[in-house]
């Protein structure tokens, strides 16, 4: 899989909600009410993740979660981590 070059990734991130294009990445950025909410939503997108076979950088700090995706094989982003992000976007 190839990475996408800068003017697709910016067309792609049109087409989620509050995601950032950071480095070689594309990130987001939760707060919820406390950790155990934190939590619960960090399993779920590590079911998701499993499921889809890519698997994010997580960064939990109390009710703070950072996601950060990327596809390490390709050296930046692919479709994979906008299909994930799609994903994640979609969680109730």
């Amino acid at each position: 899989m190839t990475a996408m070059n800068e003017t697709i990734i910016k067309k792609q991130l049109q087409l989620l909600n509050s995601w950032s294009h950071i480095d070689d990445a594309i990130e987001k950025n939760y707060s919820f009410t406390n950790f155990a909410e934190a939590l619960a939503f960090i399993n779920k997108v590590g079911a998701i993740a499993e499921k889809m076979n890519h698997h994010p950088e997580l960064f939990n700090v109390y009710n703070k979660v950072k996601l950060r995706l990327t596809t390490h094989d390709a050296h930046g982003i692919t479709q994979k981590d906008f299909d994930l992000a799609a994903a994640v976007d979609a969680i109730p």
